[in-house]
């Protein structure tokens, strides 16, 4: 789909120099640019960089504000002007509450400061004796010749991981299934409800809706399971997330609230999962579409490992490795549109943004703009070799946000991918067969519409 033109506007009354940005054409009625981002939203955003730096669209009876240069795009993320809030977070907070992803000003630095010691370096070194089980576990899951849901597969055991890392207790290992049941029901509906104004419609008991509302309560009731079993346990038990949650204390010396330890908890199952899940789906599907840098990654862990399965002390040794991750991070992005409020009047760019404004801007289309990236739809995991990686803009790349909102658990998840992937290729080469639907599936996060493979021993 293409965007038309852009339709510049008048100057604000009062604006002095600043410019309001062009609005774009092609609203259709009630809906505006909604109806768009419902049928191909990728290819919408992507485009509406052709049209400026920063942009109007309508989503229902809303104006929003789209800003497509990674340079401006950066510099909001880093003013206080600009808050975490708008049409994505409105709907994720339904399923995150006030957790430390969609929190702002001092209550997100006091949240962010209690849980950080739980993503201290030696911390990462200690989950990743469950990552590595965990993968092994995967690895010797599968059979010869049969075929694999890659994505589902993925999803429960990125779940299990985070489940089994941050909040151990003894009864996770059933729990962990039940969280990837619930989370898979709720994030199919979330994404609708982001992009189209119409509330009323979900309050309507339809089997959709039911399944979603049923879901929600199903996840909050483990999360809340899960914290009631901790407290009963008592001192001296794991030391884990939910430990330094449990025993945190902010300046004053007050505790986190039980709420705000649920809010949490969900906020890192939901993105250590999902968006997790996400990338080791479609990086299997890249390394299938790609056999000469498998080879490649094959080789390297061989080359370290030898027959063992890769540890965590392995992966400094392993480049190939990360920048295989790095660069399906960038062509396919999990998280790939996020919205901000402004809340003063503020400038952008030259531009006047008012004070309430919704602000959308997608890494998705910024990872794949010809003017940050040569051949900017090819995958090419040496473009992280650190002679070309200098090359790459500031901001054009940043899958895991900037500044203070930059996700405490970075670390945790490149382990993660890292060590997933390097037990499970060197074993198994993964063969696409006809079932696979490499479409993408577009919600809160991207998947591959039907990613199944067939397993093949090396």
């Amino acid at each position: 789909m293409s965007v038309e033109s852009a339709t510049p506007a008048p100057a604000a009354p009062g604006s002095g120099p600043l410019r309001t940005p062009p609005l774009v054409r092609g609203a259709v009625p009630v809906l505006g640019h909604a109806w768009h981002l419902v049928r191909d939203p990728l290819g919408f955003l992507s485009a509406l960089r052709d049209h400026g730096d920063l942009v109007r669209i309508r989503l229902g009876p809303r104006t929003a504000y789209a800003v497509c240069d990674p340079e401006l795009v950066g510099a909001m993320l880093k003013r206080p002007e600009f808050i975490v809030g708008g049409p994505l977070w409105d709907t994720l907070e339904v399923l995150l509450g006030k957790g430390v992803a969609t929190s702002n000003g001092k209550l997100h630095r006091r949240q962010r400061r209690m849980m950080q010691p739980a993503f201290r370096p030696e911390r990462i070194a200690d989950y990743a004796k469950v990552m590595e089980e965990e993968a092994r576990a995967t690895a010797a899951r599968w059979r010869p010749g049969a075929t694999v849901d890659v994505s589902a597969e993925m999803f429960r055991t990125a779940v299990r991981i985070v489940s089994r890392s941050l909040l151990e207790v003894d009864s996770i290992g059933e729990k962990a299934d039940r969280i990837a049941d619930s989370l898979h029901t709720v994030f199919q509906g979330l994404y609708r409800r982001m992009v189209l104004s119409v509330g009323p419609l979900y309050r309507v008991p339809t089997p959709a809706n039911r399944r979603f509302e049923n879901a929600l309560a199903d996840l909050h009731a483990l999360v809340d399971e899960i914290v009631r079993e901790r407290r009963t346990a008592g001192p001296g038990g794991p030391q884990d997330l939910l430990a330094e949650l449990l025993r945190a204390r902010d300046d004053s010396g007050e505790p986190l609230t039980d709420q705000e330890i649920h809010d949490h908890v969900v906020s890192l199952v939901v993105a250590g999962a999902e968006n997790v899940a996400s990338t080791l789906a479609w990086t299997f599907h890249l390394l299938a579409e790609h056999p000469e840098q498998e080879r490649r990654l094959v080789e390297e862990v061989n080359s370290v490992a030898g027959d063992r399965a890769i540890t965590f002390a392995d992966l400094g040794s392993l480049p190939h490795l990360r920048n295989v991750i790095t660069e399906a991070m960038r062509i396919r992005p999990a998280a790939w549109i996020f919205t901000r409020r402004s809340v003063t009047e503020a400038e952008l760019g030259g531009y006047r943004i008012p004070a309430g404004a919704d602000i959308v801007y997608s890494v998705y289309a910024m990872q794949r703009d010809p003017r940050s990236f040569e051949r900017h739809l090819e995958f090419d995991p040496d473009r992280w070799l650190p002679e070309r990686a200098q090359d790459v803009p500031e901001f054009a790349m940043m899958p895991f946000s900037v500044g203070n909102r930059k996700c405490p658990g970075d670390h945790f998840s490149l382990a993660e991918l890292a060590l997933i992937l390097g037990t499970v290729v060197p074993r198994w080469h993964l063969a696409p067969v006809a079932e696979t639907d490499t479409g993408t599936r577009v919600g809160i996060t991207l998947h591959p519409k039907r990613l199944v493979l067939r397993a093949e021993p090396r």
